[in-house]
């Protein structure tokens, strides 16, 4: 229904941007647990005459928050007491964040862009296997929330049934009062007022079985919220230019610098083993950068010119030998000032498993990657009463349980994440686009589809359907179970990697332009239920 969506804005003469901002609308009523206005993301957008720019649009931390915020007595939180509470909640920049992309690239109003998502949530849709599976594990903490249990639970107390109609009509308010007010509808007056009262004073029901702290998101904190328009990442990959999104995000630094790392190697490798190989060996250097030195740059001096170096990816690639190193391994220094301490090994804080991605492209050139969630899978739990959108639990995304990390919290601070929206150009035209949800697996999903595509021969759908695995600078790499039965044995047996098991990661939505006004739009044909791609004009044999 997203994906549908933009293609009629595309069909009726709009851009990318229009399409773009109208299939997030729907897909924050049908993929509620994964994005919605509850939440924030990373918007890559590169124009029709060739500039490539980036809004952020991540949540930010409250005023009142500290880098002990979520410390009870000397010790933190775990990572469940943290998420299903009102502390988790950042500023939402969702709304901001699609003004601002109309405004500046759009060609239709915020009020039109919502129409197609106002009739999905008071119409309905029908409930697929995939949103009761998500549902399910979440069931023991949604009927803790009344206004939760009211929209996503049967009166039973189980999820919504498979063939049902799911209908939102307080979200279809909620986008009728945006549409007719603009952005001050959500960044202040009621809706602002209510989401500040369910972060503060958690609307548990009186036989709820967990604790739910109380949050710190005020209505100043949200009517104070701004996006910010940053510089992308650039890097040159084998003749092409590969834009990303720059820190707060980790994403555009740890793709570029494992692709760095890579390109070293010409070809990639002797066999697909190799390379494989290869692939696992960078993501894991790159990673231990990552988690030492990306966090939010207004709070942090992130040395984003370093670590996008060649001659620092030298430095990292001359690590890499035949075998698989033993992880963690410490992060190198990309300073340009030696006098500044690098910070030791740490772990990531990313926990969350749930996102979305999509990727638009238009007749003129502008090309839309787009990553935006409200963190873990249904968020920290909590709809907002009366106004139908779940609030996001970003603030885990800080490592919470380091007051002295880069990517602590404190007021204010953006923070860091692994959404990877990626754009590549061939000689200054739109070649590629392509991203993912995932949490911390989304730097490595985004960087293996890239690989496939690029060295390893396979075309944008098998490269997107090929199995996975991902390597973050732990102990093992984990992979599919497709990978383990058919990539693993001899990348254990000839290199020495260890695996682990995941069902699946990440789950893309890409497309290629072919040039002579033709486009490729691919996604996943399996993962998480299977994806959604469209043209405005299929060919047809």
């Amino acid at each position: 229904m997203a994906t549908q969506a933009a293609i009629d804005v595309l069909r009726r003469g709009g851009n990318a941007v229009d399409a773009a901002v109208a299939a997030a609308a729907v897909l924050g009523v049908t993929e509620p647990f994964s994005c919605g206005i509850g939440g924030g993301g990373f918007m890559v957008i590169r124009t029709p005459k060739g500039k490539v720019t980036t809004i952020d649009g991540r949540e930010k931390a409250p005023a009142a928050m500290h880098p002990k915020s979520f410390f009870e007595g000397d010790k933190a939180l775990s990572f469940q007491d943290a998420r299903w509470s009102g502390l988790s909640a950042g500023v939402p920049g969702t709304v901001r964040m699609w003004d601002e992309a109309l405004d500046r690239y759009g060609t239709t109003s915020l009020r039109k862009a919502l129409d197609p998502a106002i009739k999905v949530a008071r119409k309905g849709f029908v409930v697929d296997q995939t949103f009761a599976d998500q549902t399910a594990p979440n069931v023991d903490f949604f009927d803790d929330v009344p206004s939760t249990a009211k929209i996503y639970l049967d009166p039973d107390g189980t999820p919504l049934d498979v063939g049902s109609i799911s209908r939102n009509p307080d979200m279809a308010r909620t986008y009728q009062l945006i549409a007719r007010h603009g952005t001050k509808a959500f960044y202040k007056g009621p809706i602002a007022k209510a989401m500040a009262k369910a972060a503060q004073k958690p609307p548990i029901a009186a036989n709820a079985n967990h604790r739910w702290r109380p949050g710190l998101m005020t209505e100043r904190d949200i009517a104070a919220y701004k996006v910010a328009r940053r510089a992308p990442t650039r890097i040159g990959y084998r003749g092409l230019d590969i834009w990303g999104m720059a820190p707060p995000s980790s994403g555009g630094s740890t793709v570029g610098e494992a692709l760095n790392i890579l390109e070293g190697y010409r070809p990639l490798g002797a066999s697909r083993t190799q390379s494989l190989h290869r692939f696992i060996e960078a993501s894991r250097y790159a990673f231990a950068d990552r988690n030492a030195y990306l966090a939010d740059p207004a709070y942090y001096d992130v040395p984003l010119k370093g670590l996008l170096s060649d001659s620092f990816a030298a430095e990292r690639r001359a690590l890499i030998t035949d075998k698989a190193a033993t992880s963690p391994v410490a992060p190198g220094d990309p300073r340009d000032d030696d006098n500044v301490p690098a910070p030791g090994a740490v772990t990531a804080g990313d926990q969350g498993e749930s996102t979305t991605h999509l990727t638009v492209a238009d007749k003129n050139g502008m090309v839309v990657s787009y990553t935006f969630t409200i963190e873990s899978t249904g968020g920290n739990g909590i709809v907002v009463p009366g106004w139908g959108f779940l609030l996001n639990n970003e603030l885990t995304d800080f490592n919470f349980d380091d007051p002295k990390h880069p990517n602590a919290p404190d007021g204010g601070k953006r923070p860091r994440s692994s959404m990877s929206p990626t754009i590549v150009t061939k000689n200054g035209k739109p070649f590629l686009a392509a991203g993912s949800p995932g949490g911390s697996t989304i730097i490595t999903t985004v960087l293996q589809v890239l690989l496939e595509r690029l060295d390893l021969g396979r075309s944008l759908p098998q490269a997107i359907a090929s199995p996975r695995a991902t390597q973050r600078n732990t102990a093992t790499t984990l992979a599919e179970p497709e990978f383990l039965a058919t990539e693993a044995p001899a990348l254990r047996s000839l290199h020495g990697h260890t695996f682990g098991t995941t069902s699946e990661i990440g789950s893309v939505t890409g497309i290629e332009l072919l040039g002579n006004g033709r486009f490729l739009a691919a996604a996943e044909p399996v993962r998480r239920g299977g994806g959604s791609a469209m043209v405005v004009r299929p060919e047809r044999d």
